[in-house]
Formats: structure tokens, sequence, C-alpha cells
């Protein structure tokens, strides 16, 4: 086994660079002569715009250009695109409401875009944007998704009657109809998937250029796939040739799904510049963020199960009321449903389920993809269903859900939706981590003890799945320089997963070459000809697969070169280490001197490969979490965490363990105290800082104690089934039932995220 080869845990060789200040972010970036642009935003949440007066702002210092929707319209300029669409009961297609880059005529929500202003500094832009004045004929507003359905709520968008986008549904209604009828026992469960900001790191930006001459595009920006930044500038807002306009994206401070997404600022920067002929800059600050970054989540979900008299169940019922804000961002409809999809059954044999989802408008942010966009949601409801479940059944949760549970011998399982899981033992996996954490042999000591100090102790347990690997095929190119390294470029993006070591690993492997030769080129449209970006843990299942093939590619094209350079048939060449060899004799030459071969007959050593899924993967494990709350302020301690996943095989075991501990900070962080909240009659962000949004920070999350047990995916050439938003997934049920099951001695069945010391006081006192 290689050093620096698969499966070894490989340190981040990007982290150098990354702590010591010498990434280049988009902030980093700066163009000569270039402008910077402040966006005003709508401090209502529903109004109409009565008039725009722009003058003292155009005549102050250094203002370049004060600009409206009106000037935007007469530019011609597109709507934002939603590129996703998803059919309804009756076979429509979801509704799609006109979603301007700058507001023409009504604001939807608090914070939407309505005048650009471009200066030669940010300060400046920023002191006229307080000289715009804009009135507004305030009009009644809706936040909640449910409120927006009921007759007689405020109307969004006059081709949207009722404010409904959609109602779609999946399974079998019929049969579930029948599964209710004839069950010994049901169980209903109302419960809220709460509202969240992602708040990475580096805010979102761009940085456009705009060649008039040329009539070329350039525009730096951080994102998770520059590729799909250049269809919707080029396909939907601009009409450009792609050929045209060079996205790039370097370093990338994280992502979490939210900087998938082309927003209505990326798009008046590149109109900016088209207008003004400079360079023009647009960095968003914190404020913004809260205000303009797609959020996620926002479920009111009704789940019910139907149960025979041994406890089996036999069918599933969910009805969703999606909140998805005021417009559709690009994917919004497939979150709550297609993403999602055939995960709401989880890891048990139901025989009977149906999913429902009504997509509703409101006055509020966009809601798309936030890290697992559909399957968290799915997860949290199923694995809050059973603890109710075992809850009102007066039995373990664990003997439930074992009950449930197929087995390891029917793998491959088709589940009621259709969906096959293609390994898994999910029992295995419950029972190790219930033994780890001690739930039968231990905890009822630690929770007698907890008592005596007043703490109320609980444990609570989750098994989570997930579907991985989708977004469609990658391709990687892979070229050996004339400085004796190799430059690898692949159309995902790396936003701190840790891909430059991980690709690495496989040419390394693959080629020999020393780690530290192998350079990974991504996010530049101009150099990478395609990509599907960076999303659903497909990079490493499908780019490392890619990856693999594009380096038997190049071994396989050195041969006739290597077989001239040692005067030898081609036939007789063999690779291995590095380097080509005559089969039987001494007689080499590395991969360098191969290439130099190569080039000395006026070619390049160079070679691509390409992988597209045949099906999907599916990661799962069982999660454990301990917690103690404070009988009198209702204060939640998380006490200790269990992770025992299935992640098939494992291409760098610590890049895998920092993508659980960040994920489980994540799930940890919605289900305890993250949550976005509107005053539901002004429909003004209540949360819209760090003051009043609170996120999970180091003394709010335990040790986890990371463990896997890895059953080969049968999917996946490479047996690798995905990591990226495991913690996430299996973090909010496992830390809600601890919580629930610390309130036993209240007879507390349910209590909804995020479990801030306030509700469950409230729930303590009944």
């Amino acid at each position: 086994m290689t050093k620096f080869g698969i499966g070894q845990a490989v340190k981040r060789v990007e982290d150098q660079r990354l702590l010591t200040g010498t990434g280049k972010f988009v902030g980093d970036v700066n163009l000569p002569g270039q402008a910077h642009a402040y966006v005003l935003r709508s401090p209502e949440a529903h109004a109409e715009i009565v008039k725009i007066e722009t003058s003292a702002a155009k005549e102050m210092p250094g203002v370049l250009a004060v600009l409206t929707g009106a000037e935007l319209k007469a530019d011609g300029v597109n709507d934002m695109p939603c590129l996703l669409e998803v059919k309804s009961k009756d076979g429509s297609p979801n509704k799609v409401p006109s979603y301007p880059a700058l507001a023409q005529g009504r604001v939807r929500h608090v914070g939407q875009p309505v005048v650009l202003v471009v200066a030669e500094t940010l300060a400046q832009a920023r002191d006229a944007a307080e000289a715009v004045e804009v009135e507004y004929k305030s009009l009644p507003a809706v936040i909640e998704g449910p409120d927006a359905l009921k007759p007689g709520a405020p109307q969004l968008h006059d081709n949207v009657p009722g404010n409904l986008c959609f109602h779609w549904h999946d399974g079998n209604e019929a049969a579930v109809k029948e599964a209710f009828a004839k069950a010994a026992k049901t169980v209903k469960l109302d419960l809220i998937n709460n509202r969240v900001v992602a708040n990475s790191m580096e805010t979102r930006g761009a940085v456009a250029s705009w060649d008039k001459n040329a009539e070329t595009l350039f525009l730096h920006t951080t994102s998770q796939g520059s590729h799909h930044f250049r269809r919707v500038i080029c396909d939907f807002v601009f009409k450009l040739p792609p050929d045209k306009v060079q996205v790039v994206t370097a370093d990338v401070g994280g992502g979490f799904g939210m900087k998938y997404f082309c927003y209505p600022e990326h798009v008046l920067t590149v109109w900016a510049t088209r207008r003004l002929g400079r360079p023009v800059k647009w960095i968003s600050d914190r404020q913004d963020a809260f205000l303009s970054d797609v959020h996620g989540r926002d479920h009111v979900t009704r789940a019910e199960l139907a149960l025979d008299k041994d406890h089996k169940i036999l069918g599933l019922r969910v009805h969703t009321v999606a909140n998805l804000g005021a417009y559709l961002s690009n994917f919004a409809p497939m979150i709550p449903t297609g993403a999602g999809q055939g995960m709401h059954t989880g890891v048990y044999a139901i025989p009977a389920a149906y999913n429902e989802v009504q997509g509703v408008f409101t006055n509020t942010v966009q809601v798309d993809a936030y890290r697992g966009a559909g399957r968290p949601e799915a997860a949290y409801m199923i694995e809050r269903l059973m603890d109710v479940a075992a809850f009102d059944l007066g039995i373990d949760g664990a003997e439930l859900r074992r009950k449930n549970f197929p087995s390891a011998a029917q793998m491959p399982y088709t589940n009621a939706f259709k969906v096959t899981y293609d390994s898994g033992d999910f029992t295995r996996l419950m029972d190790e981590a219930r033994k780890q954490s001690g739930w039968a042999n231990g905890f009822e000591d630690r929770r007698k003890e907890a008592a005596k100090r007043g703490k109320l102790r609980g444990l609570g347990m989750s098994y989570y799945v997930e579907r991985c690997a989708g977004g469609g095929g990658e391709a990687a190119t892979l070229r050996i320089e004339n400085d004796d390294t190799v430059t690898l470029l692949i159309g995902t993006q790396n936003n701190g997963q840790g891909h430059e070591t991980a690709y690495a690993q496989v040419v390394h492997e693959k080629l020999g070459v020393p780690f530290e030769k192998i350079r990974v080129v991504q996010g530049d449209t101009k150099q990478i000809a395609t990509g599907g970006g960076t999303g659903g843990s497909r990079s490493i299942p499908v780019g490392a697969h890619s990856t693999q093939k594009a380096s038997d590619a190049l071994i396989d094209a050195g041969k006739s070169h290597a077989a001239d350079l040692l005067e030898a048939a081609a036939v007789d060449i063999e690779f291995k280490d590095g380097r080509y060899a005559i089969a039987g004799t001494d007689r080499s030459a590395s991969i360098f001197e191969v290439a130099k071969k190569a080039r000395s007959k006026g070619g390049s050593f160079t070679a691509g490969g390409e992988y597209t899924p045949t099906a999907a993967t599916y990661p799962n494990g069982c999660h454990v979490c301990e917690v103690e709350v404070d009988r009198d302020t209702g204060e939640v301690a998380l006490v200790d965490y269990w992770a025992v996943d299935d992640f098939g095989s494992v291409m760098n075991p610590l890049l895998l363990a920092g993508q659980v501990h960040g994920g489980v900070g994540q799930g940890v962080g919605q289900a305890l105290l993250e949550h976005t909240v509107y005053d539901r009659k002004t429909g003004q962000l209540l949360t819209g800082s760090f003051m009043d949004y609170t996120l999970p920070r180091a003394d709010n999350l335990p040790n986890v104690r990371f463990t896997t047990i890895n059953i080969p995916c049968r999917n996946n050439p490479l047996g690798i089934k995905g990591a990226g938003e495991a913690g996430t997934i299996g973090a909010t049920p496992a830390v809600v039932n601890a919580v629930v099951d610390a309130l036993k001695p209240f007879k507390v069945r349910h209590v909804d995220m995020p479990t801030t010391p306030e509700r469950v006081w409230q729930a303590m006192q009944g």
C-alpha cells in the first residue's frame, strides 16, 4: 500500500495555504480599475413601490451609476431562472412567478434588492445608497407556510392563486389507506423542521469584468460549481455564447448547498460591468447574508404510522407544507420533493407509503438546498416518528426499530417508494452504537447520578440513510507538465472538504508519482470543459472514479511512447510504481521521462476519463446522543455522542472524520440553537445577526466518538458511498430524541427544534 494512496489518513495538503493566509478567496480578487457595488434592499416584507428617487444619490462623490428595476428591464436582462420543475398531483407543472434581479413594481421580502449603486469605493456606494429615496405602500404579509394556504391570505403573485406553487405526491395512496384501515395501532405526529441560515464562514461575492471589444465576460465568484453559474448567465439571463464567458472559483470558505446557486447579486454585478465598461466588485456582508442567502428547511409536517398487533409497521403517511420563500431559487421545487424522494421510510421495511408536499410562497427569503437537501428533513421525520411510536406503545425504541429493519440478507432491498438500497446491515450498526454508549449497561447509573445534581439525563438514537452521488457524471483530465508535475483538471469544487488531498491520493496510487508533484485544478470554465460542481456528496464517489479512469487512460497513452523510448514493442510494456518497463527485464523509464519523449515528438502527455453513475449510493448509520437537562431552567447540555456509520470503502479516514464532525456540529446547531424567526405580522427578520441567531460553539459540542462498519457499495466501482451530509442527517433526530428521553418524568412526547431552554422548560410545565 502506498504511503499517500487510497485509504490512507493523509493530512490535507491545502491547509498550509489556507491557514497561513495565502489562499485566494473571492474577497482577495481585485482587478485594475474596479468599481464597487452596493445593493439597497427592501425594508418591507410586502409592498408596492410607489416611487424611487435617485437624483441626489447620482450627484454624490465617486458615484458611477444608480440603477433600478426600470433600467434592468429596459436593458432586457431576463429574470432569475428556476431550473428544475416538479409536477403536481393533477399533472400540472409548478407555478413560476417572475423573479427580476431588482424589484419591479413590488417587493416581496425584507432584503429583496431594489437599487444597485456603483461607485469608486464601497464607502461611497454605501453613502449614495442612503441618499436614495424609495416610497413604499405597505401590503399585508404572510410568513408561515400553512398560513399562506388559508383562505384570505395575502397573495404574493398574480399567476399563483392561493400561493400554492405545487402539490406533489409520491407512493401508493390506496395501499396506505388499506394499511391504516386494518391497523391495530396508529401513531400521529405533527412536527416542524425549523428554518435555518447557512452562515458560511466566507460570505458570497462576485468580481466581474467585461471586454467590450472581444465581447467576453470574466466572473470570479465563490461557488460550488463555476459551470453552473456560466450556464445560468449564458443560457437564461444574458443569452451570451458560453465560449465568451469565463467563470472562475478558487478557494471557497464553506458552501453547504447555499453557494451552488446563482443569485440576483451575481446578475447585477455582470450587468453593471457591461453597462460601465469597468470591473465591478460586490461582496456580501453578514447582514446581507441573513437577508439574501437562501435559507434551509422550513417544513411543517404531519406524519402517521400504521402498525399491526406485533408492532410491525404496515403503512406510512406524510403530508408536508414546504415554505419556498417569496420566489423560486434555482432548485427550490426539487428540495422538498425529489431531493428527499424515497427517503421517508428511512431504513425500515414499510410495505406501503404515501408522501405529499405542498410548496407555498411566503414573504420570506427563498429556501433551497442546505446540507443534505431533503434527506435530513425525511430522516428527522421518520426517526422522531419511530420514537413517538415507541412512546405511545410503551416499548423500547430499539426494539421497534429492530422489528422493522430489513436484514442484511435482504440486500439489495427495495423500499415502498421503489428506491433500492444496495447494501447495509442496520441491526449490526445499531447494536454496536448502543454497545458503545452503554445503553443497557451503564446509562441508568449515569441517569441516577445526574438526578442527584438536579439534572435530567437522556439518551437518544437515530438511524439514518441518505442518497448520494447524484448530479450526473463527471469528467477528469490528467496532464504531465514540463516541470515533471501532474495536473488534474476536474469540474467539482472544493468548499473545504479536502478535494486537493483526496484526488491526489487517487493519482498517487495509480501513477506512483510523488504526492507533492500532483496539482488539482478546479473551478475554471476556461481550463475545464465540463463540471457538475459539488453537492449531494458526489465529489469523491463520482469524481474519484473519473480520476481513476483518467489515470488508467494516461498510463495506456504512454505505452507507445515508452516502447519507442525503450526500443521495445508496446505489448511488452508494463507499468508499475510510476515507471514503464519491458516485461521480464530491468529496463525501465519513469512516467516523466516518457512524457518528455512524447513532447519531443510534438505531442502532449494528456488523457481523460469520465464516470456517470448508474445508480445512487446509500450511506447509513446509527447516531446516539446523551444529554443533560437542567430541571430548573430547561438548559440542554450535550455530554456525549457516538456515531457508527457505513460509508463503504473509505478514501481517507482523516477527511471522513472531519466531514462527520462538521456535519454533527451543524445538526446539533439546528436541534439546539438555530432558528430563523420573522415577525408574523410585519415580516421583519427578527434573527438578522449573530446577536439574535445562535450558532453552535465549541462548548456546545462534545467529543464525537466516531467509528465505522463499512460495507462496500455495490453501486460504485470504488465501493464508496459518500459522507458529506451524514453527520447533519443523523444528529438532529438523535439530539431531539435524547432531549425527549430526558423529559420522561414529565411524560413529554415531543419537543420541536430548536430545543431551547425556554421551549424545554415550557414542555416540563405541561
